[in-house]
């Protein structure tokens, strides 16, 4: 699985964050894998792994988030933008393995792909205030 498919799985994923219950969540990772056409276990282990690396972090990465956010408040945001800016500020963060530039592109690119028309300049935008 390329890098750019992980994050596109991993947003999926955490799009349903927003939607049920924490203590629904392991259930409904395990539907999105019933979904997907025979996923290596490998790379369903990797997402996993991921998933919950995000989740422990997120009351940082939302902290983070609204710092960097002047003027928006996170229940303002479109959810779409919302979760693939969850995934970069992760990367940007967490994870010394990806440059902060490729982490903040390939949001821009998710966010495009997913969100509105105007969804990748403001994903743009906010996460360039953070790399300042």
């Amino acid at each position: 699985m390329s890098r750019r498919e992980i994050r596109e799985h991993l947003f999926r994923m955490l799009f349903r964050r927003d939607f049920y219950a924490e203590t629904e969540l392991n259930e409904q990772i395990d539907f999105y894998f019933e979904s997907l056409e025979e996923p290596k276990e490998e790379d369903k282990q990797y997402l996993k792994i991921r998933f919950h690396l995000i989740l422990d972090k997120i009351a940082e990465i939302d902290k983070t988030l609204e710092e960097i956010s002047s003027g928006w408040k996170l229940n303002r945001m479109g959810k779409v933008d919302l979760t693939v800016m969850r995934i970069a500020i992760f990367e940007i963060l967490f994870d010394d393995s990806i440059p902060n530039k490729v982490a903040v592109n390939e949001a821009v690119e998710i966010a495009k792909k997913f969100g509105g028309d105007s969804s990748g300049s403001f994903v743009n935008g906010v996460l360039a205030k953070l790399l300042k």
